[in-house]
């Protein structure tokens, strides 16, 4: 069961991407262009998504499990250090540049455009760096 619910809101997931214009990289980019022909469409879409997500996490930290019965992995540190700082701006920085991130990436794998594959392999060279760099410490 648990299975059927992660496909089904894997889906939804994906389906709310490609309606909100998420998985299209041209407006992404539009949306970061703020200087030229700006998109505000997407500013709506993150106010959404951050309202459903305060909610969401809030009723989460109130259960300590899911509706499945399974533990609750939720963030335990609210600290914002230089970790976190450096990485959302790395992650600014790619999402500004290739005007996709990581779940409309693979939203887009099903269109077979080379540029999607490649973003991927980028992403996880990128996350084995960050794992190897960090196994070091």
């Amino acid at each position: 069961m648990m299975h059927i619910i992660a496909g089904l809101s894997g889906l939804i997931f994906g389906l709310g991407l490609i309606l909100s214009g998420m998985a299209n990289p041209a407006i992404v980019l539009a949306f970061f262009d703020v200087a030229g022909n700006w998109n505000a469409a997407l500013l709506w879409v993150m106010i959404g998504a951050i309202t459903v997500g305060s909610i969401a996490f809030l009723v989460a930290s109130k259960l300590g499990h899911s509706y499945l019965g399974l533990p609750m992995h939720l963030p335990a540190s609210r600290k914002i250090d230089k970790r976190l700082l450096i990485g959302s701006f790395i992650f600014g920085i790619g999402w500004g540049m290739a005007g996709i991130c990581p779940g409309p990436a693979l939203v887009l794998v099903g269109t077979g455009h080379t540029e999607i594959f490649i973003f991927i392999a980028s992403m996880l060279l990128g996350m084995g760096l960050f794992e190897a760099m960090r196994r070091k410490q």
